[in-house]
């Protein structure tokens, strides 16, 4: 090879590296790691939240274009009990983002959060009501979701650990997947599938083709099929048809009915379960049973009653935790006399407590 013509190389590749080193500064200045975390916490603010960073988000390039997030701290606005807590995040990016184009976050991953629902509650109770007839707002996201190492929490109580999330694009019309995986707090592993197709028509979200499958190891199965929809707050309606297949008890029969809220009635569930020694015709109105729920652990709220149910159940067997009862019967509703001096309905269990 002549020396010219290796000049005329070594020159060549000075140029190709000089317009590489300028692309790569100019698309790490486009990039602005603080206009993306400016607009997230815009974001967070209108919702009545407070997002905080340990440390500035990181821009990365390679194998795309990315922000990484340390110190990730998600809580109510003057809450102190943070809502959200992860280790490490990374938003990626498109390449038309990146070079000036519309803000669009292509991918979310979070690493190692822990969700406390006790924080999570607090924050939707105090969510203003929404106005009738405003269009709920389906979130796009178009590569998805990816959650590792994550736990959900009430309070200081551990619920799931080992959560583990992929959700696929969410797209009006286009099928949204999603799958998860945890243990209990009984080491108990628990998986979900979940698929429907979201779609806006007029001012309501509706949702064709759901199908769910949720198992807990190899002693229970739910499989469940239909389709829903929402026009904001408590204006929501479901129907969902499948089976319940337990390991120790035979498969069942399994019917939810969900219909919305009006002047007189609240947002109602209707349950039906139908199967071996087993059959349920109960009506659950989800909104009071979630408050009834949430003042178990509450030490200064008032004597419980039963929970705000009403219909039939005759349940041969039960167990939770080290708790079985054998032959339950329970009646309840407006149609039901309480026994003397009480709001209770009446149920005939019997209890044995496993050593």
């Amino acid at each position: 090879m002549s020396h010219r013509l290796r000049l005329i190389l070594l020159a060549l590749g000075g140029l190709v590296l000089t317009l590489v080193l300028v692309a790569v500064i100019a698309v790490y200045l486009l990039l602005q790691p603080d206009r993306f975390t400016r607009m997230l916490q815009t974001q967070a603010r209108s919702a009545g939240l407070e997002l905080n960073l340990a440390s500035p988000a990181s821009p990365t390039l390679f194998p795309r274009p990315a922000l990484d997030l340390d110190g990730i701290t998600l809580n109510a606005e003057g809450a102190n009990a943070p809502i959200l807590l992860a280790a490490r995040g990374r938003l990626a990016l498109p390449w038309r983002t990146v070079l000036g184009g519309p803000t669009v976050i292509s991918q979310l991953q979070i690493d190692s959060p822990r969700v406390d629902l006790d924080a999570l509650q607090e924050w939707l109770a105090a969510l203003p009501a929404q106005p009738a007839g405003t269009p709920p707002n389906i979130p796009r996201i178009d590569t998805g979701i990816s959650i590792n190492h994550g736990s959900v929490v009430r309070g200081n109580e551990l619920l799931l650990d080992n959560v583990a999330l992929e959700a696929g694009s969410l797209i009006s019309g286009q099928p949204f997947p999603l799958s998860l995986s945890a243990t209990t707090a009984a080491n108990m592993p628990v998986q979900l599938r979940l698929s429907a197709t979201p779609r806006i028509e007029g001012n309501a979200l509706q949702l064709d083709n759901i199908t769910l499958h949720l198992s807990q190891g190899s002693a229970m199965t739910l499989v469940l099929t239909g389709n829903a929809h929402w026009h904001g707050a408590a204006d929501a309606a479901a129907r969902l048809t499948g089976k319940l297949d337990r390991a120790d008890a035979g498969q069942y029969d399994i019917a939810l009915a969900l219909t919305p809220a009006d002047q007189n009635n609240p947002l109602l569930l209707a349950l039906k379960l139908d199967g071996p020694d087993n059959h349920a015709d109960l009506h659950l109105p989800p909104l009071a049973l979630a408050h009834w729920w949430g003042q178990l652990g509450d030490e200064q709220a008032p004597q419980l009653s039963v929970p705000p149910i009403s219909g039939h159940a005759e349940i041969a067997k039960i167990e939770i935790g080290g708790i079985r009862i054998e032959g339950l019967t329970v009646q309840a509703g407006d149609s039901v006399p309480a026994a003397a001096g009480t709001s209770t309905a009446p149920a005939k269990p019997a209890v044995d407590r496993k050593p």
